[in-house]
């Protein structure tokens, strides 16, 4: 497909992963080592530059207080993978009510992720930081950024790499190239059960994702 000086960076929407996963029942599959799960999706003659993921620290709920403990595991077992760079938005606390019966709860609103993609990946295409970005989302309102860049940037490809069950025709419309993601990737691409961290500390797969 190209020649073996092109460089690849690839960035993940990590809770539009998530939630794809989830739909399949791929609970197994959540502690996804990021470096070689990018990896598993290169073509010969590619070589990985760096990963960039995208995420929001969560909130415990009634329903699911261990949420925050689960992520915050992940998290630092990604910490110990030196290609992956993790860049943080966060959760906006919203009250909802009930049409029906007016009983109100806070529900918490994901912000900044779109917003935090869509900067590196142009930022990064103004800096020549690569030649081929792997986006992996079904979020169609990145549709904006990577039309531009092929716009701005002509000799880059702009590849979308859709999480299972999540595709979003705007995305394929303005990519260079574009697929599903199929199960081999993420069942190849599992971290070790328990993992050092540099201080010392022993984190260890959550039960739930076993």
């Amino acid at each position: 497909m190209a020649s073996s000086s092109q460089r690849v960076v690839v960035y993940i929407d990590g809770f539009n992963l998530y939630y794809g996963l989830k739909s399949k029942g791929w609970k197994r599959y959540y502690w996804l080592d990021l470096d070689a799960f990018a990896t598993q999706l290169l073509q010969t003659g590619y070589s990985l530059a760096i990963v960039h993921y995208f995420t929001a620290k969560v909130v415990g709920d009634a329903y699911d207080p261990a949420k925050p403990i689960r992520q915050g595991a992940y998290l630092d077992a990604l910490t110990t993978l030196p290609n992956v760079r993790i860049h943080y938005g966060y959760f906006l606390p919203k009250q909802q009510r009930c049409h029906s019966c007016g009983t109100a709860a806070m529900t918490y609103e994901e912000k900044m992720t779109d917003v935090n993609i869509a900067v590196k990946l142009i930022e990064d295409a103004h800096d020549d930081a690569f030649d081929t970005a792997i986006l992996i989302s079904g979020d169609g309102d990145l549709a904006g950024p990577v039309w531009k860049i092929q716009e701005r940037f002509p000799r880059k490809r702009m590849v979308v790499a859709f999480p299972p069950n999540r595709v979003s025709m705007r995305l394929r419309e303005v990519a260079s190239a574009y697929f599903t993601i199929g199960r081999m990737p993420f069942r190849d691409s599992q971290m070790p059960e328990q993992i050092a961290l540099a201080d010392g500390r022993l984190i260890v797969r959550p039960i739930r994702w076993r």
